[in-house]
């Protein structure tokens, strides 16, 4: 099941975090912030690019937002995910992630 993330940084949409149906990962920057946002990137690895990136694992950067330790397994018990759903840790827990940038989910469903 693809799954999709919206990036912001500043509250501003950065761009899409997409899980895609075989496992692999992809990031790519809203056209409209890379336009005016030539050098906001949201992390080093990553600067702002009108190509994709792509990945078999979920990026450091993204994993790194993730809760570690009694803040996981807190995080795992009460929306009932498996720590190693980086994807699934990711949606649930970093909409209010400390630091500039967020991870909102994108309901599929809701939106085609």
């Amino acid at each position: 099941m693809m799954r999709k993330g919206i990036v912001k940084y500043n509250n501003i949409k950065a761009g899409l975090l997409t899980e895609e149906d075989n496992g692999e990962y992809l990031f790519e920057y809203d056209e409209t912030y890379a336009q005016i946002y030539p050098n906001q990137f949201v992390t080093f690895q990553m600067p702002v690019s009108t190509r994709p990136y792509r990945s078999k694992r979920l990026f450091p950067f993204f994993d790194g937002l993730i809760p570690e330790g009694w803040l996981l397994n807190i995080a795992a018990e009460s929306w009932k995910i498996n720590k190693n759903d980086r994807m699934g840790l990711l949606l649930a827990c970093c909409q209010n992630a400390i630091g500039a940038v967020s991870v909102h989910p994108v309901n599929l469903k809701a939106d085609g």
